[in-house]
């Protein structure tokens, strides 16, 4: 087909990228370049290949075999060669529905870039280093001082500055670093304030994410001050008021990068996408239909360009992929109201969880004091009824040590008289040297002196009797207790008027206060 046949405007994107690719190496016409692309499937490589081996006329051995009729004894040879046309029929068709593929790219650190010669190569090559370096300085004062010469040597070697370039000696930063002083140069530059265009002030790599993560637009904008269309392509397209507002607006979902191939990250970025005429425009998004992660140019834009031609490109981009991120965002949508409801019903069944567990361990708390309050209660009762025991038994064993009252005929005695705590007087002799325990016992034992059993009855073990009375004097008021102890006769003389007062004891009084 010759090349007269064909209209730029009715080839694919991807073609179009292809005739840009090897026209821009080869610098031959479209004349003698669309029908090499066709011969070679639209493929730029193989194109740029057989241009340069001398064999772009060569007939193509494929086009020919399709249409020659088989012989018999080929026709197993023609199989295998045709088995092969349909796949790159499909990755043409790939190609041509503008899916290429856009890799995330982390740019690689400077000093990986570029690695240090050993010591004895920089000594040989010391001489020819410092030739450059003053041979760049004289060239660098002549550009300076005939600003036309750069550019006419510029547009003599046309090939040569169509591919990426990059300053070695521009400092190389970080990417969040290098996108601030990217933002910064452009502003100062072209006279805009900060904020006029939405560059995403981050990385490469994370713009790539965010527009992954969030099914949005990446429009990558490459430019090279190297290049006489940069500044007029910035100020007529990308900062024209329409395609501001169309990159603004929230509704088409664009995250704008940009960067110059002056450094490091966008120098990778430019390789990465292909870019081989500047300035470079790619707008990139998720594709579904290629894979579930697969990430895709969809639109580019290669060389000037007007601000209503690139905004159409890429509104039409837009319009084709609308549907279908749609459906991804609302399939997205629907799994995280899934996903945000079974948090809530996993957070409300936890709740519910440790509002039982605090029920259960006030519930167990609350067993537990009753537990402890029913063995104290056991444990008094159990202590009462033994000291009951103990009491009782030490009673009857008192009582049979307790002195019978002496006759009339023992004259040294002691005479007194009680008034018991039932209200009950008795009057009694001692012998003169009693005690005065044996006084207590007395009264504590009064109420079984008439029972005295002739079986003798043991002492409690382990018991110590503690008289809960105190025996006083009223007139006047004295206290004998046991503490001073002393016979009858030394405290109280040959007579004696006595009561019993009760002494009230911690316990008691507990008692007492519960009957209360």
């Amino acid at each position: 087909m010759a090349s007269t046949d064909v209209d730029i405007s009715t080839l694919t994107e991807a073609q179009q990228l292809a005739l840009q690719q090897v026209t821009s190496v080869t610098d031959q016409g479209l004349a003698s370049t669309i029908p090499l692309l066709q011969k070679c499937q639209w493929n730029a490589q193989i194109a740029i290949t057989r241009f340069f081996d001398g064999d772009a006329d060569v007939v193509d051995p494929v086009a020919e075999a399709a249409r020659a009729p088989p012989p018999p004894s080929t026709a197993r040879r023609q199989e295998t060669l045709l088995d092969s046309i349909p796949v790159r029929s499909q990755r043409g068709g790939q190609r041509e529905a503008g899916l290429e593929p856009a890799p995330r790219i982390v740019p690689t650190p400077e000093s990986q870039l570029t690695q240090p010669l050993p010591f004895p190569l920089s000594i040989l090559v010391l001489p020819f280093s410092l030739t450059y370096t003053i041979f760049q300085r004289i060239f660098g004062a002549v550009g300076w001082a005939f600003p036309f010469l750069p550019r006419l040597l510029s547009r003599l070697f046309s090939g040569a500055t169509s591919r990426p370039s990059r300053d070695a000696g521009r400092r190389p930063l970080n990417p969040r670093d290098t996108a601030a002083r990217f933002m910064r140069e452009f502003e100062e530059e072209y006279g805009v304030t900060h904020g006029t265009l939405p560059f995403h002030e981050g990385g490469y790599a994370q713009a790539f994410d965010v527009a992954k993560r969030d099914l949005k637009y990446l429009l990558v904008i490459l430019l090279s001050p190297e290049h006489d269309d940069n500044a007029s392509f910035v100020r007529e397209t990308l900062l024209a008021p329409e395609f501001v507002e169309f990159v603004s607006k929230a509704e088409n979902n664009i995250i704008l990068w940009a960067g110059t191939v002056q450094d490091s990250e966008a120098f990778q970025v430019a390789n990465a996408l292909n870019a081989t005429r500047f300035p470079y425009l790619s707008l990139i998004v998720h594709t579904p239909n290629v894979s579930s992660s697969a990430m895709s140019k969809v639109a580019t834009s290669a060389g000037p360009v007007t601000a209503q031609e690139l905004i159409a490109k890429l509104q039409a981009a837009i319009s084709a992929r609308q549907e279908e991120l749609g459906r991804i965002r609302a399939q997205r949508q629907e799994q995280q109201a899934t996903t945000n409801l079974r948090r809530e019903q996993e957070s409300a069944y936890e709740r519910s969880l440790a509002v039982d567990r605090e029920k259960a361990r006030k519930r167990k708390e609350e067993e537990a004091v009753r537990e402890k309050d029913e063995r104290e209660i056991r444990e008094k009762e159990e202590q009462k009824a033994n000291h009951a025991r103990n009491l009782a038994q030490w009673r009857r064993w008192r009582a049979q040590s307790i002195a019978a009252e002496p006759g009339a005929d023992v004259k040294d005695t002691v005479r007194i008289s009680i008034r018991l705590a039932n209200g009950e007087r008795v009057i009694r002799k001692f012998a003169a040297d009693a005690g005065i325990e044996d006084l207590y016992a007395f009264v504590e034992c009064h109420d079984l002196l008439d029972d005295v059993n002739e079986k003798e009855t043991s002492r409690p073990e382990g018991y110590e009797h503690v008289y809960s009375f105190l025996l006083v004097s009223p007139m006047p008021r004295e206290v004998y207790d046991l503490e001073k102890g002393g016979t009858l006769k030394e405290r109280m003389g040959r007579s004696g008027n006595l009561i019993v007062e009760k002494v009230v004891s911690e316990e008691d009084g507990d008692e007492e206060d519960t009957e209360d």
